[in-house]
């Protein structure tokens, strides 16, 4: 049995090159599994070591503004330095307890714990931002700026791994006997095991340096006085634009370099800067030259935006009809309003129904808001005819059109917000104009009024005769 014994040995070991230098005791482990139990571990696997802090960030350099009349000044931008990475822990030792002796089986030793990573370092902090107000760029010779970024923190170094617990006897040699002692069968030989030493724990990864902070910025303003913001856009009352106007304003600004030759020698700053090169305003003025009473539309509310052509776009409540024209004087936007009605007020026709037959036939049209003088009309006609006897006691539905266009202007008769269609005059058959004649004409009024158009129609079904 014992030659068996290290036969098997031997097969075990044709398997893995190099056992007892490169071997994993973690793949002695899984053999063990496959193997029954040839290979049993002793010791106990060491803890893995803990992963180091990453370092903070540096703060960033509050931003700055100040107005430069050419006194020497000193100062300091610069971005905070950001802190460094702890390290990773040591990985434990393995805890080993003492080899076992003469047994019969193979052993590996524990495992030694990996080391814990190091921590990043922290990223420094940005310069800060400086805005100068100087009317003379010369006087920021006289100014030393120290705008560095803040430096990034040093990584933490990966903690060293925990020993592996070794084997103080690599060999060893059991005797074993098969059979009844003095019986023929009996025999007697010795199994040789083997115990590899447990793996050194894995050393942990260093952290990464912190990224260096930005430098700091300059932005120039040619003036010495503070400079209002932005103001492209505002809503706002027809009361308000009458009564007080409304300004826009844009500053105009253009990307620069050479930051670092404007200031004293040595400074540290971003050599990219902006410069306000424009400040561009326009005031919106309402000038009401209408015949209507303004107070009913005081308080619409009018949407302005200046442009990049520098003009002001208007945009007015779609309920809201204006005939206007606007003028630019200097920084000055006039709008002037020669009319002005609400957008319901151009669908407010009435029909006042048909009289006549024949070639005096009539359809009369009165517009109840009294807008008619500065709203441009035109009518267009669909005439249709029944042939139902029963037209005259209830609605019908089978009108056939007969007559189909529009109404020339001079079958249109205006006075007073009071039309007069004479619809007997246009080229319609005379059988579908005579007198007992069930008709329904439609009646479409197209309403223009400057840049507006507004649709309505009119239907009326009647028995023709005379006006009663």
């Amino acid at each position: 049995m014992a030659w068996f014994a290290k036969i098997s040995l031997t097969v075990l070991f044709l398997f893995l090159p190099n056992p007892f230098t490169s071997f994993s005791p973690k793949s002695a482990l899984c053999f063990l599994t496959a193997s029954a139990n040839q290979i049993v571990g002793f010791g106990k696997d060491g803890k893995e070591g803990i992963d180091g802090k990453d370092g903070s960030r540096g703060r960033d350099s509050e931003a700055l503004t100040i107005f430069a009349d050419g006194s020497p000044l000193n100062l300091n931008l610069s971005g905070q330095q950001g802190t460094a990475g702890e390290n990773g822990g040591f990985g434990e030792n393995a805890l080993c307890d003492n080899q076992p002796i003469n047994v019969n089986y193979n052993l590996v030793g524990a495992n030694g714990g990996e080391g814990g990573s190091g921590g990043n370092g922290g990223d420094g902090g940005n310069g800060g931002s400086l805005t100068i107000y100087a009317t003379d760029r010369n006087f920021l010779r006289q100014i030393y700026v120290s705008g560095g970024g803040g430096k990034g923190g040093s990584p933490g170094e990966g903690g060293r791994g925990g020993q592996g617990c070794q084997c103080p006897q690599p060999y060893w040699t059991v005797e074993s006997c098969t059979g009844r002692p003095g019986s023929p069968d009996y025999s007697c030989g010795t199994k040789e095991f083997r115990c590899i030493n447990g793996e050194t724990g894995k050393n942990g990864r260093s952290g990464r340096t912190g990224r260096d902070g930005k430098l700091g910025s300059l932005t120039l303003i040619n003036t010495n006085q503070p400079l209002p913001p932005d103001r492209l856009t505002g809503s706002v009352t027809m009361n308000e634009l009458k009564n007080r106007g409304f300004s826009l304003s844009k500053n105009v600004w253009e990307s620069r370099t050479g930051a670092v030759n404007l200031f004293a020698s040595g400074s540290i700053i971003d050599d990219q800067y902006l410069e306000l090169v424009e400040r561009v305003e326009n005031a919106v003025v309402l000038i009401w030259n209408a015949p209507q009473v303004f107070a009913p539309f005081g308080e619409q509310i009018v949407t302005l935006n200046l442009q990049d052509d520098r003009n002001v776009n208007m945009t007015f409540p779609q309920d809201l009809w204006l005939e206007t024209n606007v003028l630019q004087r200097n920084n000055v936007t006039e709008l002037y309003v020669f009319n002005a009605i609400r957008a319901q007020d151009a669908v407010r026709l009435k029909s006042n129904g048909i009289r006549e037959f024949g070639q005096n036939l009539q359809f009369e049209i009165v517009d109840e808001a009294q807008q008619s003088d500065i709203i441009a009309t035109d009518f267009y006609i669909r005439y249709s005819v029944s042939n139902s006897p029963e037209a005259r006691l209830r609605p019908v539905s089978d009108y056939t059109l007969r007559f189909e266009g529009e109404i020339p202007p001079q079958f249109v008769r205006y006075a007073n917000n009071r039309f007069i269609l004479d619809i007997g005059q246009l080229s319609i058959d005379p059988r579908h104009l005579d007198i007992g004649r069930a008709v329904q004409i439609q009646i479409e009024a197209k309403r223009t009024f400057s840049n507006y158009t507004a649709t309505q129609t009119l239907v009326e079904r009647t028995i023709l005769g005379p006006f009663k």
